[in-house]
């Protein structure tokens, strides 16, 4: 795998960290954009397993660092849901103008959440693939509760989450509350691959299932068995990315 950094503007026209991943013998099977997971960044082992996974397969990869996490520039406390739609979107319009259109987006947990939004936004993409992704971003809201009561009355208030404190806003909690998914879901109008583990404590499999539902055809779900939230084993990353390119052949 080549694998080079890069940096474009993002949508609060401050510079986002991201990385391209090639297969040695050029893209062949079309390009990636991938989201990664809440206060995770572009650099977390399951992302760059399943990254070279798919570039073994032929296909490229771009993976970047939402506003405020990882190296890219920003205050994550300035950010919210919407402001990651807009994220992708801007790294869409760069990978179309600086390498190749995003044929496919993959989003892990709220990253999925994100890209089932950012697929209507993005006329190149032509599938979408989620990973452990919540069926609404409210979901995350309960990882503030104990919290909840001083975003509320102070406006903001600092958290913890993953073993890092940041400062999260009332906006960001209006935000979550105003996606409409269940019409997005519905309305997606491109093949849905959903992975999801059963034994997921993070985001449980109830989300996919709603997912799913309220998807249409062609959809698939792919079970992960034991595999946990952050899919730190790397055979369970793995899989993701081969399951993900094979998938793919039938609609790139």
């Amino acid at each position: 795998m080549n694998s080079r950094k890069v940096e474009f503007e993002g949508s609060q026209k401050v510079n986002l960290a991201a990385r391209i991943d090639e297969p040695d013998q050029g893209v062949t099977k079309g390009s990636v954009l991938f989201a990664h997971c809440f206060t995770c960044s572009k650099n977390l082992r399951a992302v760059g397993r399943i990254s070279r996974t798919l570039t073994e397969h032929g296909m490229g990869v771009f993976r970047f660092d939402f506003t405020g996490l990882g190296e890219s520039e920003g205050d994550f406390a300035d950010t919210n849901f919407s402001s990651n739609i807009d994220d992708l979107q801007a790294a869409a319009k760069y990978m179309e103008q600086e390498w190749t259109a995003p044929r496919m987006l993959i989003g892990h947990s709220l990253g999925g959440a994100a890209v089932l939004q950012a697929a209507h936004h993005i006329s190149s993409a032509e599938a979408v693939a989620t990973i452990a992704a919540p069926s609404n971003p409210e979901h995350v809201a309960h990882l503030l509760m104990d919290k909840k009561d001083e975003i509320e009355k102070k406006g903001k208030a600092r958290v913890k989450l993953a073993g890092r404190v940041f400062t999260i806003k009332k906006q960001f909690l209006d935000d979550l509350k105003e996606q409409a998914m269940n019409k997005v879901i519905k309305n997606l109008e491109k093949p849905l691959l959903i992975f999801h583990s059963p034994v997921d404590n993070t985001v449980g499999i109830d989300n996919a299932a709603h997912i799913y539902k309220l998807a249409k055809h062609p959809k698939s779900f792919i079970s992960l068995d034991d595999a946990d939230h952050l899919l730190t084993n790397e055979e369970d990353a793995k899989y993701v990315g081969s399951v993900a390119s094979a998938w793919g052949d039938r609609y790139l």
